[in-house]
């Protein structure tokens, strides 16, 4: 297999200044389908998440509920920790910053462009959004009704204070060159494009401090704190043990790290961040990625609207896996979308009950009622294709083998983060399940065969065997996205243990001369489990 996956993937770590709301789900979400692929695959994946618990707004969001920063955040960081779980996202660690850890490594790293004399110490006179918790030139600003304001919308203040600055504008050419020899570290192309225009444009030095707040990581030997997206973006390197740089964790992932983000706070991770790595003598993240905002009903999201999403409760009502499918099918990550209830009921009940939970029933009840959930026996046998099943057995051979025709097709849609095109190559499976089945009719075949048709018989068991192998494929195929009904899959088809311990991609390929997955000498149990519905249509 000809794969370098990203073994270090990253969300942006979620600001607590307000609840978890879908887009924080979004993410998550897309992380985690990406780190459950690469360990099907059999490698060695990091998937990290957290919060940016620091900064003017957290600040101002304590003061306004009467509690400290510390308590503040403490409770608003297990919100985000509960909508991980909820979502069934599997995270290998959650990163706070405000954990000694953290402080420590952004400590380190500041040090270190200090003594590489990176950092120097000014005044600061300009406009600043404390709900963006960034810096902006004036000329990127628009006159509101309440004053002048941000590309984003949010207020902006004038401030003046003294600031420790980064040489952010010795890095224009060295990141303009880093992106044209490394064109693939930005996704997808419309966002490299706009990296480039921004850089193209020039960069001016940028104010990493605050004098007039206390509620940040201290920058020692002064009273200021790191400005908040410093200490933020130093989390993707606190989770790989930095600065301990030479530890075998941190030589291994880094090198294969992949940034998961919105486009909003895309510049601060393809800017600032290459360029803070780059003063510090540490490679850029080898990828970014930023996908689109979502919609609600062809609105944006607004509390003063009455639309916004609660994931908390999307999940409740419809289903955990019926959300996270939803999200990657509906659209294409890197697009923008829009959350439709009625879409979402049609897709759901068409693609996952009507295509996959049909599928799925109608195979694993017919051997139940009609062979006593005992599994056909099927051995390898060559018919002719003008003989009288010859279809049948073609049809058994060619769904038998899908999955390993479909791998390395698998493999480039999740290198190129491409989770709509993977969805798509998977329900089409699911398609083609369905067409088998109705093709193969075993419900007559069985007549045949109990009137003394050897042939019917032996028809019969080759297509209902290949159908559950091929089901077997499907639920791997599935687990990194809805991966409790994949769970539930394996189950059903008599398979003991969880997916992700029993089936292993990349092992299955090695061990296979004939493919990934194949009807025949593939390990399916003599017995399937009791079936039952996958997905009711009452959403």
């Amino acid at each position: 297999m000809n794969v370098l996956p990203f073994r270090y993937i990253t969300t942006p770590i979620y600001y607590v200044n307000d609840r978890p709301h879908l887009g924080h789900l979004y993410t998550s979400v897309a992380g985690d389908i990406l780190a459950r692929f690469y360990k099907l695959l059999g490698y060695g994946v990091k998937f990290v998440t957290g919060t940016d618990e620091h900064g003017a707004k957290v600040d101002q969001a304590a003061r306004n509920q009467g509690v400290s920063p510390q308590d503040y955040v403490n409770s608003m960081a297990k919100a985000f920790q509960d909508l991980i779980h909820a979502a069934h996202v599997q995270a290998d660690d959650f990163i706070r910053t405000t954990q000694d850890r953290h402080h420590r490594a952004a400590t380190a790293l500041w040090d270190r462009l200090e003594k590489t004399g990176a950092i120097y110490l000014d005044h600061y006179a300009g406009w600043y959004a404390i709900r963006d918790e960034a810096y902006y030139d004036e000329s990127e600003l628009t006159d509101g009704p309440d004053g002048k304001m941000a590309p984003t919308g949010a207020p902006v203040e004038w401030v003046q204070e003294p600031c420790y600055f980064f040489r952010l504008s010795q890095f224009q050419n060295p990141l303009l060159d880093y992106y044209h020899d490394h064109p693939e570290a930005i996704g997808p192309d419309s966002r490299y494009n706009e990296v480039v225009s921004f850089l193209n444009s020039g960069l001016r030095d940028l104010a990493v401090s605050r004098s007039k707040m206390t509620w940040g990581i201290p920058i020692p030997g002064s009273n200021h704190v790191m400005y908040v997206w410093v200490d933020a973006l130093t989390n993707y390197l606190t989770g790989l043990g930095y600065p301990d740089t030479d530890c075998p964790e941190f030589e291994t992932y880094w090198k294969e790290s992949i940034h998961l983000m919105g486009k909003d706070i895309l510049r601060f991770h393809a800017v600032y961040w290459p360029a803070l790595l780059m003063a510090a003598g540490l490679t850029p993240p080898k990828r970014l990625f930023a996908h689109g905002w979502w919609m609600s009903e062809g609105q944006k999201m607004s509390k003063s609207l009455g639309n916004v999403i609660d994931p908390f409760a999307l999940m409740d009502q419809y289903g955990v896996d019926r959300v996270r499918y939803f999200l990657f099918r509906h659209v294409r990550f890197g697009q923008d979308g829009d959350f439709s209830k009625e879409l979402f009921q049609q897709r759901c009940n068409h693609e996952l009950a009507d295509g996959l939970g049909n599928l799925v029933h109608r195979v694993l009840s017919f051997i139940q009622n009609r062979l006593g959930c005992v599994m056909p026996v099927c051995s390898e046998i060559a018919v002719p294709l003008d003989s009288k099943y010859g279809a049948v057995h073609a049809g058994a051979e060619t769904l038998g083998h899908w999955a390993s025709e479909q791998l390395q097709w698998w493999i480039q849609m999740i290198e190129e983060q491409n989770i709509y095109g993977y969805l798509e190559s998977v329900y089409s499976g699911i398609t083609k399940g369905n067409a088998y089945m109705a093709e193969l009719a075993p419900w007559a075949l069985l007549k045949l065969a109990n009137s003394g048709d050897t042939a019917a018989a032996q028809a019969m068991h080759h297509g209902l065997y290949a159908l559950v192998s091929f089901l077997r494929d499907l639920a791997i195929a599935l687990w990194p996205v809805i991966p409790s009904t994949a769970q539930s899959m394996w189950t059903q088809l008599g398979l003991q243990g969880a997916i992700q311990d029993s089936a292993k991609i990349g092992k299955e390929l090695k061990n296979s001369t004939r493919g990934v997955f194949s009807c025949f000498g593939s390990d399916l149990p003599a017995v399937i489990g009791q079936p039952s519905p996958l997905f009711s249509k009452d959403v």
